[in-house]
């Protein structure tokens, strides 16, 4: 009888030992697929190259009304009114802790490559050729390719075909988009290193037509309302405009990835974004249809300074 109830009382302790470590193991296999803790934006910014950047430095344009304006010794317009979010953002408040640095069409892509800036905010269309050499963050705004023509030429100058005209002088900024799409559509254009000069030129008698992004365009017609028409043409693209960084740099692409999702979100939510308070601040009055932030891309997923758990 004794032997029975040890070999009974051994079987017992056996059984649960064999128990216990498979909830032990079963544990231990719940542990192993629990996701790893997501990185933080303090984690990013230690990582990204302007880590312990006393300022930041950011590329825009300095002659482009509504968007990128030097005007009283102030930068003004959409696209500083967005590279401000994203500096203050990024722990940058004010304008002494930024430095803006002003760049021509031509000069945004070897700024980034050549490490004179951090960021460019500049009217920066992305496509595949330009992502083999910088990287982009975004998109923040949709526009299309238009002209504006003056007064004197608007019932002349409306389609395509009309542009061909060797009559007349059509001018764009080189470097842009739109020099590539003014090519394959077979227009001459005349080529200069601002938009501002063929307005200038228009003006001036020395060009008859200038053509760029709409919300370029928006800004001159601003300044001079009652001189230049823009003409919606076919040209059958949108332009997707994002921020530039460094393609050596994918901590500082996704924490502005990150930040230009938080203002979509907002927006989505029916706040007041950082993106929807610069839209109408700027452009908004003078474009054709009202415009809402498009939602951005390649978006990490980062656990923000003030969060208290991941983002969802």
């Amino acid at each position: 009888m004794y032997h029975l109830f040890t070999h009974r009382l051994r079987s017992v302790a056996t059984t649960l030992a064999v128990a216990m470590t498979l909830s032990l193991s079963a544990a231990a296999g719940c542990d192993n697929r629990r996701e790893p803790s997501l990185p933080s934006v303090l984690d990013k910014l230690r990582e990204s190259q302007i880590d312990g950047q006393p300022r930041i430095r950011i590329g825009v344009a300095a002659t482009e009304p509504l968007m990128g304006e030097l005007r009283n010794g102030t930068y003004v317009g959409f696209d500083v009114e967005i590279a401000r979010y994203i500096a203050s953002s990024l722990g940058y408040e004010g304008d002494q802790r930024i430095e803006f640095v002003p760049l021509a069409t031509e000069d945004r892509i070897p700024a980034l490559q050549g490490g004179v800036v951090d960021l460019v905010v500049s009217s920066f269309s992305m496509n595949e050729d330009r992502k083999k050499l910088v990287a982009f963050a975004g998109p923040y705004f949709v526009t299309t390719q238009e002209v504006m023509v003056p007064n004197r030429l608007k019932d002349r100058i409306r389609t395509i075909e009309d542009l061909r005209d060797p009559a007349y002088k059509v001018c764009t900024s080189g470097g842009s988009t739109t020099e590539a799409e003014l090519e394959k559509h077979q227009i001459k254009a005349l080529v200069v290193k601002r938009v501002a000069d063929c307005v200038k030129g228009i003006r001036e008698g020395r060009y008859d037509v200038v053509s760029s992004d709409e919300t370029i365009l928006a800004g001159f017609l601003s300044q001079h309302p009652t001189e230049f028409e823009i003409v919606d043409m076919p040209f059958g693209t949108s332009e997707t405009l994002g921020i530039g960084v460094s393609i050596g740099d994918p901590a500082l692409r996704d924490l502005v990835a990150f930040f230009l999702d938080k203002s979509y979100q907002q927006g989505r939510q029916g706040l007041t974004s950082p993106w929807l308070a610069a839209y109408h601040r700027t452009l908004g009055p003078w474009m054709k249809q009202p415009k809402t932030q498009p939602q951005p891309l390649d978006v990490p997923k980062l656990v923000d300074f003030d969060d208290k758990a991941p983002r969802r």
